[in-house]
C-alpha cells in the first residue's frame, strides 16, 4: 500500500521580525524561502536559524517585482505568511495613503499579488476584531475576497496550542483551494474525549532550555539581576505566582520600610495599571511575554527573567538562537508569534490541502461574501475549560 505524500509548502515571511512564525510552520513540515522585515537586530537572527532561506533587510517598498523574483529562484510560493498592520486600512478607497499602516498593509498585498499562493495567512492583535475596528477588518477580508480567496478569522489563544504562556492573537486564513477554512483544534487546557490536557506551565518550560549539546543559549544571568537593593529586598517578600497591583497587596507582603510611597487614593481605580514586582507562577503558564525584561521577576530566585527563559516560554526551540543586544532580543522574543502556535496552523493548512486533494473542483467554486456580523460571531471560540473538565482536572 502506499505511502501518504507528506504536504511540504513553500512560504514567504513577511514583516517576519526573529521568525517564531517561520519556526512554527518548519515545524510544521513546510519550507521557508524568504523572511522580510526592516529590523537588522531581528533579520540577522531570522538568518542564522533559517539557514535556507533567503533575507531581506530593508523598506519593503524597495522589494521589487524583479527583486522579489530574484530571490526566490523560480520556485512557487504556496504560502504568505505575516503580520502587517491593518489599523489604516478602511473600506473607503483605500483608506488614508499617508497612514504608513495602510501603507504596509497594501504591500502585503502586494507581494501577494506577485506571489500568487494558494493561502495567505495574517496575525494581528485581537483589538482587531473590536467593534470600533469592524470596517477595517470587512476592508481586510473584502481586499482578500476580491482576489479570489475565501476568508476565515479566529482569535486563537496559544496555552490551547502547548505554549506555556497566555497570549491571544488575531489569525486570519484565507485560501483559494478551500470552500471552508479550517482552524486548528486546542491540544491543550481543554477537554479531549473524557480526559482534560492541562496548558504547559512555566514550571515545565523552565525546567528544559538546554540544546541537545548541553549548551544554555541567550542566557545571562548576570544582566538578570535586579541592581537596585531596594527593589530586590522588595522582590524577596513577594511570594511566587504574586504581586503589587492594589494596595492590599503592599499591605500584605511590604514591610513598613519597603512601602512603594504610593497615594492609593489618587491612582486611577486604586491600582495599577501593571502588577509591579510580579513573580511568574510555577504551576500556570505564563502572562503574554513583553518586549523587555523589566515586566516579570523569575517564580523563586530574586531575579528577572533571561532571554532563554522568556523565550522558553514563547516555545522556542533551545536551539534558536537570538543577536543583538540584549535589549533588541527581549523586543524580538516579545513580539514574536509563538512557534508552537505557528506550527499548530501550518497543520491546519496541511490539513486543508489534503482536504482540497480530496475535492479536485473545490478550487472552482464562488469565493464567499461574509458579512462583518458573521465574520466577528465565528471569531471567538476559545474559552475556559468547562466545570467538566474543571472536575476532571482535580
Amino acid at each position: 500500500m502506499p505511502t501518504k505524500k507528506k504536504v511540504q509548502l513553500n512560504f514567504i515571511d513577511v514583516f517576519a521580525g526573529a521568525g517564531g512564525f517561520s519556526c512554527g510552520m518548519e515545524m510544521a513540515g513546510h519550507k521557508c524561502l524568504l523572511g522580510v522585515d526592516f529590523n537588522q537586530h531581528a533579520m540577522n537572527t531570522f538568518e542564522k536559524n533559517h539557514k535556507h532561506a533567503e533575507v531581506f533587510c530593508g523598506d519593503i517598498h524597495q522589494l521589487k517585482k524583479k527583486k522579489l523574483e530574484d530571490m526566490l529562484n523560480g520556485n512557487n510560493i504556496d504560502v504568505v505568511v505575516g503580520g502587517p498592520p491593518c489599523q489604516g486600512f478602511s473600506t473607503v478607497g483605500t483608506g488614508n495613503p499617508d497612514d504608513d499602516r495602510n501603507s504596509l498593509f497594501l504591500q502585503f498585498v502586494r507581494i501577494v499579488r506577485i506571489t500568487k499562493p494558494s493561502f495567505v495567512v495574517m496575525e494581528n492583535v485581537t483589538g482587531l476584531l473590536a467593534k470600533k475596528n469592524e470596517q477595517t477588518l470587512k476592508a481586510v477580508f473584502n481586499k482578500f475576497e476580491s482576489m479570489g480567496y475565501n476568508m476565515g478569522v479566529q482569535v486563537m489563544s496559544a496555552e490551547q496550542h502547548g505554549v506555556p504562556e497566555k497570549r491571544r492573537r488575531t489569525i486570519i486564513i484565507g485560501s483559494k483551494l478551500n470552500s471552508r477554512i479550517v482552524f486548528p483544534k486546542a491540544s491543550h487546557n481543554t477537554v479531549i474525549g473524557r480526559s482534560f490536557i492541562p496548558p504547559v506551565t512555566v514550571g515545565e518550560a523552565l525546567k528544559k532550555l538546554k540544546t541537545r549539546s548541553g549548551k544554555i543559549l541567550n542566557h545571562d544571568l548576570d544582566l538578570a539581576q535586579v541592581s537596585n537593593k531596594l527593589d530586590r529586598d522588595r522582590l524577596k517578600r513577594i511570594p511566587e505566582g504574586k504581586g503589587i497591583r492594589y494596595e492590599r497587596d503592599e499591605k500584605a507582603y511590604l514591610t513598613p520600610r519597603l512601602k512603594l510611597g504610593i497615594n492609593w487614593k489618587t491612582i486611577r481605580e486604586g491600582r495599577f495599571r501593571q502588577t509591579k514586582y510580579q513573580r511568574l507562577d510555577r504551576k500556570s503558564p505564563s502572562p503574554t511575554i513583553m518586549t523587555h525584561r523589566h515586566s516579570y521577576y523569575h517564580p523563586i530566585e530574586h531575579r528577572y527573567l533571561t532571554q532563554r527563559e522568556a523565550a522558553a516560554l514563547q516555545s522556542f526551540p533551545n536551539n534558536f538562537e537570538f543577536t543583538g543586544p540584549v535589549s533588541a532580543q527581549w523586543r524580538q522574543i516579545g513580539n514574536a508569534v509563538p512557534p508552537l502556535l505557528g506550527k499548530a496552523i501550518g497543520k491546519a493548512i496541511s490539513a486543508m490541502v489534503e482536504s482540497a486533494r480530496k475535492e479536485k473542483k473545490i478550487s472552482r467554486k464562488k469565493t464567499t461574501i461574509q458579512s462583518i456580523k458573521t465574520i466577528r460571531e465565528k471569531a471567538f471560540v476559545y474559552g475556559a475549560p468547562t466545570l467538566e473538565a474543571a472536575q476532571l482536572q482535580k
